[in-house]
């Protein structure tokens, strides 16, 4: 089982920057991936960006330039890097841990953090 604990998120104003952070805890198999989903109101939730213990990512067209994830392996923690923000990034970020890059079973979850960016 893995505990994720996340900070980090708030309201900025469009072409603002925000950092997320999550820290796992647990069994380190099921975080071999880590990383960030969102979901804005009356949307289902989306990938936005992962990445493996090796250093493989996975990031979304629509924040790829402009989100940077990374990882510290010595820390269990994932960070996101949020450049240039829109309005249409407004959603809750949800930190997620799992065995594997392209597979999402055995996914934990966070309790997701508000991101809010204004016009």
């Amino acid at each position: 089982q893995v505990q994720l604990v996340e900070s980090g998120g708030g309201l900025v104003q469009a072409g603002g920057s925000l950092t997320l952070s999550c820290t796992a805890s647990g069994s380190s198999w099921h975080f071999n991936t880590m990383g960030w989903y969102r979901q804005a109101p009356g949307n289902q939730r989306e990938m936005v960006a992962l990445g493996s213990r090796g250093g493989s990512t996975n990031v979304a067209d629509t924040v790829k330039g402009r989100f940077t994830i990374s990882r510290d392996n010595a820390r269990n923690t994932v960070s996101l890097q949020m450049n240039s923000l829109k309005p249409e990034d407004t959603a809750v970020y949800y930190c997620t841990a799992r065995p594997w890059l392209q597979n999402d079973a055995l996914a934990s979850w966070g309790q997701g953090t508000q991101v809010t960016v204004s016009s």
